[in-house]
């Protein structure tokens, strides 16, 4: 039963009529793994020989001391990025077969997933350093490999058990954050406490089985949460809620323009889809910190780093219009709707986001004064130029949005590839790189930033045309968005 339903899941990859799409988002994914991998890989020989040579300290007291940091962020990256593996779910809860095989399918692909067995691609290379190079106790070795081991197990289970609480996530993230900032402050050493727990994989005979147990029972329950949910009437049934009516009135100046933004500030602060993209977009603007890592130290790559700090919520957002509106997309083309002033409500959102990203990330003037007006001419460009192209590569995305999935365990998750999406995105990136390392490397960085915003000012003063430009776009594409939203 299990080969017949992989079977079937192939046959509707290949039949897929966005079967291009998705063969390239698999080619992507597979790069993208690979490239993982070999990180994973090398990592271990980074940690062991960097600390056994530059440290004189043990490799493996080091990696128990700082594995709760760790373990934090596996968890919230798995949250946010390992989708459950049942967007084809539906049609099986009407055939006859038994919700038990579906469910045991289900976590069968799930304990196969790259973010559980990627783990090995450091613990296995790891482990042997620690024996042939190190010394270490085979057996002792080999107990504390499978202890950590299961850790990721039981982080991957109660993944499942904690799909749709974000706020448990953000308190988790929020409470080693606390944790990290004492630390470094020297007031409280949590990974002193890391390294007694984790240490006694290695150190105890029989300890690591506590992180198997605890995998086991995490497992079992996730088990009962998807069987529980298991019903057409039940897992995927919509929240009722209170229905209410909110309006901004001084919008209403703006005439239909102003009741598309409403609409969207409504949308935002509604649908669960749309809140998450809020929160990632927040995420953005803690991008800047890598400029503390070697390589994003010079101007090229700090405005790399400044489109994405200020582009957060335009990248997020404007990507996915009209897909936000899928669910009624039909609708809306039967009416008289002025398109224009559509995409301009949309287009108002994301300038506003991007401004105030501008402000927000004025944080970093407390890094540099250099590296934040780099972030600044990355944002003027982002409001002048970026947020056109976002706009304009929306009109390619036609991947539906259901606003109302309960969990990503049983919404229609999937991805947005797009090769026109692709080509779009190279202006975003490569252009305002090469003005801006072009005229500081001549000029300076004031002229650096004053030719990015000239850019920025230039696309404000022609936005009509602009506008035009993207409303044919979005019409040609018209017909066939209404297609595959039809889809869903």
């Amino acid at each position: 039963m299990y080969g017949r339903l992989l079977q079937l899941e192939f046959k509707n990859f290949i039949r897929n009529p966005q079967f291009g799409a998705n063969l390239g988002m698999k080619i992507l994914m597979f790069f993208g793994m690979a490239y993982f991998s070999a990180i994973f890989v090398a990592l271990p020989f980074i940690l062991y020989f960097f600390t056994k040579k530059k440290m004189m300290a043990d490799p493996l007291l080091l990696f128990c001391k700082y594995f709760i940091y760790y373990w934090a962020f596996d968890l919230v990256i798995r949250y946010f990025m390992q989708q459950m593996p049942t967007q084809n779910i539906k049609p099986f809860l009407t055939l006859g077969i038994t919700k038990k095989k579906l469910v045991n399918y289900t976590l069968l692909k799930i304990l196969f997933n790259f973010f559980n067995w990627g783990n090995l691609l450091f613990l296995l290379p790891f482990a042997g350093l620690l024996i042939f190079d190190g010394g270490y106790s085979i057996i002792h070795v080999i107990m504390f490999t499978i202890g950590i081991f299961a850790i990721f197990y039981f982080n991957n289970f109660l993944n499942i058990l904690l799909n749709g609480k974000n706020i448990v996530l953000y308190f988790v993230f929020g409470v080693m954050t606390i944790f990290a900032a004492l630390e470094y402050y020297e007031i409280i050493e949590l990974s002193g406490y890391s390294q007694t727990i984790f240490y006694s994989f290695y150190e105890y005979a029989g300890f690591f089985l506590v992180p198997i147990i605890l995998a086991i029972a995490v497992a079992y329950l996730a088990y009962q949460e998807i069987y529980k949910n298991f019903y057409l009437d039940k897992g995927l049934e919509l929240k009722v809620a209170e229905g209410k009516t909110e309006n901004i009135a001084f919008l209403n100046r703006y005439g239909v323009m102003g009741t598309f933004i409403n609409n969207d500030i409504r949308l935002l602060k509604r649908s669960k889809a749309a809140k998450s993209a809020v929160i990632a977009s927040i995420f953005f603007l803690f991008y800047g910190l890598l400029t503390f890592t070697k390589g994003y130290d010079n101007g090229f790559m700090q405005l790399f780093t400044g489109i994405f700090v200020t582009g957060g919520f335009m990248l997020m957002f404007g990507q996915r219009v009209p897909a936000w509106d899928s669910s009624y997309y039909p609708l809306m083309m039967t009416s008289n709707v002025p398109y224009k002033e559509y995409l301009k409500g949309k287009w108002s959102l994301i300038v506003i986001g991007i401004f105030v990203s501008i402000i927000l990330s004025s944080a970093y003037l407390f890094v540099s004064w250099e590296f934040y007006l780099t972030v600044l001419a990355a944002g003027l460009y982002n409001l002048g130029v970026n947020s056109y192209i976002t706009l304009l590569a929306g009109a390619f995305n036609k991947k539906p949005i259901d606003l109302n999935s309960k969990s990503k365990s049983f919404g229609g998750g999937g991805n947005n590839f797009n090769m026109k999406i692709m080509l779009l995105m190279l202006p975003q990136m490569i252009l305002p790189m090469g003005v801006f390392a072009v005229v500081k490397y001549f000029f300076g960085i004031y002229p650096a930033v004053a030719s990015l915003g000239i850019l920025g000012i230039i696309g404000f003063l022609i936005r009509d045309k602009i506008f035009d430009i993207i409303v044919k776009v979005y019409k040609t594409e018209k017909y066939s968005t209404l297609d595959a939203f039809k889809k869903v």
